[in-house]
């Protein structure tokens, strides 16, 4: 019996390279200067999908929201192992706070037939776990969050650990089912060099839109369209087109989407510059070092 699982997957910036250069004067990270990286659970989450598919058969899609250039952790997902993929882009889905965003996402998750949905606890932009729990509410399905281990998955049923900080809880549920899958939770597995191959030409509409402009910056929109159709058709061919959905493609109410259906609010941005009230050189010896954790030893900072 095979298991049909969607993987929720976003780009973000990749902050462990964030310094004084990439921040704005209101506080804020710019994030062009920044590069964009698959969010590092989401890769998690994918892998545990992939070990699905690797123990029991079915298929792995992989859904990303945001713009064209989205698509790329989307190769990155083919590359790995995903059978299908999905990018969600539209102007109208700009500035989407959690609620906007996991409504979007359910609309999307109902175009496809699936048993277990999965994505990452969380993502290291924003930090709030707040998408994959509204997402199954959305849905309509259970949840099991802070997943670290698939312990069995028989008929209808899926056991689970999770995280509960201090221990751990096994869950047991039946299907359909979201999982929301911690960083503890195994190692992504890397890229395949064959699938690679395969899938480096792959596109999605917008990216081929963007190449053709590009290429023919003087030909007219009629002329435009025939190029971007011919490429469209040809990948399409060769089975290397990446899905692309709009808002009209998921019939999505517009109210709940964007701006117009996010109710968080940025009250106030502050920047913090943490400085410290005493502080001690440490000579970078053998001598200084011992000397700084003794001292830490007496003032019962560390035992």
């Amino acid at each position: 019996m095979g298991y049909n699982c969607v993987v929720l997957a976003k780009q973000v910036p990749d902050t462990h390279r964030i310094t004084g250069q990439v921040m704005n004067d209101d506080g804020t990270v710019n994030r062009a200067a920044l590069p964009a990286i698959f969010n590092p659970e989401d890769l998690n989450a994918l892998e545990l999908a992939l070990q699905v598919k690797d123990r029991f058969g079915g298929r792995v899609t992989v859904i990303t929201m945001g713009l064209p250039g989205a698509t790329r952790i989307l190769r990155d997902a083919l590359y790995r192992g995903a059978d299908d993929a999905v990018l969600v882009t539209d102007q109208r889905a700009a500035a989407s706070d959690t609620l906007a965003t996991s409504f979007i996402l359910s609309c999307a998750v109902r175009k496809l037939d699936y048993d277990i949905v999965l994505c990452g606890r969380q993502a290291i932009d924003g930090d709030t776990a707040q998408v994959g729990p509204q997402l199954a509410e959305k849905l309509g399905i259970t949840q099991i969050t802070y997943v670290e281990a698939m312990e069995g998955l028989e008929g209808k049923t899926i056991t689970a650990r999770r995280n509960i900080g201090n221990g751990w809880q096994r869950v047991r549920a039946r299907l359909p089912v979201l999982l929301t899958v911690t960083g503890d939770a195994n190692a992504p597995r890397v890229a395949a060099a064959r699938r690679m191959m395969k899938y480096k030409n792959a596109r999605t509409r917008a990216e081929i839109e963007q190449r053709v402009k590009a290429a023919n910056p003087g030909a007219s929109e009629a002329a435009l369209a025939k190029l971007v159709k011919e490429q469209t058709d040809a990948l399409e061919q060769k089975g290397l087109l990446i899905r692309q959905w709009n808002l009209d493609d998921l019939q999505a109410d517009l109210a709940w989407c964007g701006r117009h259906g996010s109710p968080t609010k940025v009250h106030r941005i502050q920047s913090v510059v943490l400085a410290a009230k005493e502080s001690k050189d440490i000579a970078p010896t053998d001598e200084g070092v011992a000397g700084m954790i003794h001292e830490l030893i007496e003032d019962k900072i560390i035992a």
